[in-house]
């Protein structure tokens, strides 16, 4: 599998939120958690992805303001959203449980980390080592950084 960054710029979104409402529609909940939820989003990441990913989210909680989002369904955590959390203006790591794959969650949920990246300031976004990059290219613009692996993750400890 190859790998490589995507860049966004953030300069070009717009602050529509209209995303959130939408799904409120369905009774999808887009938020960011607050401290006593902190051991749930964590263990559910690392339970439902991976400890790296959960280890990365608690980077983002820590950071003031946390920069984690989740998606809620029915009181419980369906799909997150970091970024600053592997380095500073990189998005991820994100996720949507497979069941409530298809929502348009993963969408909103990167939305509102670009949304907030752009109101702290960041004029463009790194979206790190991406996965599905046509989904990123339409969702928010994303464009391939070339030769941009494994950059940042150059030196990454594993067990």
């Amino acid at each position: 599998m190859s790998h490589f960054d995507m860049l966004v710029k953030l300069y070009n979104l717009n602050y529509d939120l209209s995303f959130i409402d939408n799904l409120k529609l369905k009774g999808i909940n887009i938020r960011k958690p607050i401290a006593p939820e902190k051991s749930v989003v964590l263990n559910w990441i690392k339970d439902t992805f991976a400890q790296a990913w959960a280890d990365e989210a608690e980077a983002a909680f820590m950071n003031n303001p946390k920069s984690i989002f989740i998606a809620t369904k029915d009181n419980k955590i369906i799909g997150f959203a970091c970024y600053d959390a592997t380095m500073l203006n990189f998005f991820g790591p994100t996720g949507v449980c497979q069941s409530a794959r298809g929502l348009g969650i993963g969408k909103a949920l990167l939305k509102a980390c670009m949304i907030d990246m752009k109101l702290k300031g960041y004029a463009y976004a790194i979206i790190g080592a991406v996965g599905p990059a046509e989904f990123y290219e339409k969702a928010v613009g994303a464009t391939k950084i070339e030769d941009s692996w494994p950059g940042a993750y150059r030196d990454l400890l594993k067990k």
